[in-house]
């Protein structure tokens, strides 16, 4: 509480030279306080808030370059307020709030996020700064596959035995400009996508995730896996670890190029549109263009960061860029979204006796257990899988089999995951194989009840069916009869799909693409000995 003067006590007259004195003090004050501020209200025709959202790696330049009221105008007049934001959630939100609650100026990673933004307006101008994206991985790793010499091409990284942890797809700009790499510079569209999708599935099951294997990168492990980033993230980490082993690879045919751009969002007029070119002209400024460098990223014209050389981990000279198409990639996203949903998948393998039929340098059968060993090897623990086999008769006067219930991935069963429970059953195919026919239809029908009953719904719920034959039960429900019960039983609350593959040339690719339209699945020709793989990749694809 403040002081106060008795009233009873006497005043005592002041003297003039204090009244000159605190007159001067209370003017100097005021003239602090104008200074500091840029003056009172009086002195500004508005007092303008700039509102910024910055992806995180470049949010603390961005709030040093506009703390600086001067840099902002004469007058100071103008402030920023800087908001570090996922580009993710800030093109969610301006896809979906009221102009009042969004920026007025975004900074994303990329241009890429400009198709999830729906219909803002978004106004692109310059980049602040500029980065390739890499794959990261560790020196030993590098010397050991020769690529300081011979880099890889994008597929040779990403589709070969390498190990490969992606960032999450849905959030991470590298990731998606990687694979959209990599799908760009593969020939043929269903070699492209049978790429990417193998890719994505054996990401998905690297340990740890992508901050561990840059971790064990960094460490020097030479069984380090390849993690797509930007250049500057592994500049970044030499600047924070100096006995850092991370090194980038730039694969041989170029990188794409995360740009950064400035971008004003909506229309503002007066004097907000003067702070808003205030704050943009900050942000690209020769100031910023120097800072950016100092933090390890390229400007527009792909000057390399000062300290690029061995000691941290990228090169002097940019790679080639790969362009890359907003609308394309938003695509190319959309469909690893589908591929991204957990799966609960129930395959139904036919071990009739025309599956002993010679194939390559073995047989049907063979090729079957090869190709889903496979394709299973890649698929991720959290999607669950169960196995059964049919024929006609095969289990008293059932035609299928139920090998292996449907369970996670990662399910411990007697000591072992059911993934080693399933590739072990899959190893059984061949010494399986019944003379009694195929029964096609009631298996069908059986699987789709079986997988409706074990319904998950956060999953695609799938019944995936080899079969290189006909249906050869004549006591069975018939084509149309599975067709008329299978729209009879449908639950919109529990939709099963069902995908057919019709392996070589006499299985019935017309009924099971009728099947696949009516479930709302697809049917696929598999007829050489090679197409089997690369059909069950397309089938994991298009399941969602």
């Amino acid at each position: 509480m403040g002081r106060h003067a008795d009233p009873t006590t006497p005043s005592r007259p002041v003297p003039y030279v204090l009244i000159a004195a605190g007159l001067a003090l209370v003017l100097l004050a005021g003239g602090l306080v104008w200074w500091l501020t840029g003056g009172d209200d009086e002195d500004c025709a508005t007092r303008s808030t700039v509102a910024v959202t910055v992806t995180p790696e470049l949010a603390g330049l961005a709030e040093e370059l506009l703390s600086d009221p001067d840099a902002l105008g004469a007058d100071g007049c103008v402030t920023a307020e800087v908001t570090a934001q996922e580009p993710l959630q800030t093109a969610g939100d301006l896809s979906a709030l009221d102009a009042d609650a969004l920026p007025d100026v975004w900074i994303p990673d990329s241009s890429l996020w400009f198709p999830r933004a729906g219909d803002a307006d978004l106004s692109p101008g310059s980049s602040m700064a500029t980065s390739p994206v890499v794959l990261a991985t560790s020196t030993a790793v590098v010397d050991d596959q020769g690529w300081s010499d011979a880099p890889p091409t994008w597929s040779e990284a990403l589709t070969e035995d390498q190990p490969v942890a992606m960032p999450d797809i849905a959030a991470s700009a590298e990731a998606l400009a990687a694979l959209a790499a990599l799908r760009g510079t593969v020939d043929g569209d269903e070699q492209a996508d049978t790429a990417v999708v193998e890719a994505v599935l054996a990401a998905d099951r690297a340990s740890g995730g992508a901050s561990s294997a840059l971790e064990a990168a960094g460490e020097g492990a030479s069984d380090a896996a390849l993690v797509p980033v930007t250049e500057q993230a592994v500049y970044a980490a030499h600047t924070a670890d100096g006995e850092s082993s991370l090194v980038a690879v730039y694969p041989s045919e170029g990188s794409p190029v995360l740009d950064y751009p400035v971008v004003r969002v909506g229309s503002p007029t007066g004097d907000q549109s003067r702070a808003v070119d205030s704050v943009v002209a900050v942000l690209t400024s020769d100031d910023a263009r120097t800072a950016v460098s100092e933090a390890g990223f390229r400007d527009a014209d792909d000057t390399a960061p000062p300290a690029a050389g061995e000691e941290t981990g990228i090169r002097e000279e940019a790679p080639d860029p790969v362009e890359l198409d907003p609308d394309q990639v938003q695509g190319l996203f959309d469909r690893l979204a589908a591929l991204a949903a957990p799966s609960r998948l129930l395959a139904v393998v036919d071990v009739s006796a025309s599956m002993e039929a010679e194939v390559g340098g073995g047989n049907r059968a063979t090729l079957a257990r090869d190709a889903a060993k496979s394709a299973l090897a890649l698929i991720p623990g959290r999607s669950a899988i169960g196995l059964w086999v049919f024929a006609r008769e095969l289990d008293g006067a059932a035609d299928w089999q139920e090998l292996v219930p449907t369970r996670s991935l990662d399910a411990e069963v007697d000591g072992r995951t059911q993934r080693d429970v399933l590739q072990e059953q899959a190893d059984t195919f061949p010494t399986r194989l019944s003379p009694g026919g195929t029964g096609l239809y009631d298996t069908i029908l059986a699987a789709v009840r079986k997988a409706r009953v074990d319904f998950d719904p956060t999953a695609v719920n799938t019944v995936v069916v080899i079969t290189d034959g006909t249906d050869e039960d004549g006591d069975s429900i018939g084509l149309d009869g599975l067709l008329q019960t299978i729209a009879g039983e449908a639950d919109p609350g529990r939709p099963v799909k069902v995908i057919g593959i019709a392996l070589g040339p006499d299985a019935d690719l017309s009924a099971l693409e009728t099947i696949g339209e009516a479930t709302g699945g697809a049917a696929y020709s598999a007829v050489d000995e090679n197409d089997l793989q690369s059909v069950l990749f397309d089938a994991l694809r298009q399941r969602g």
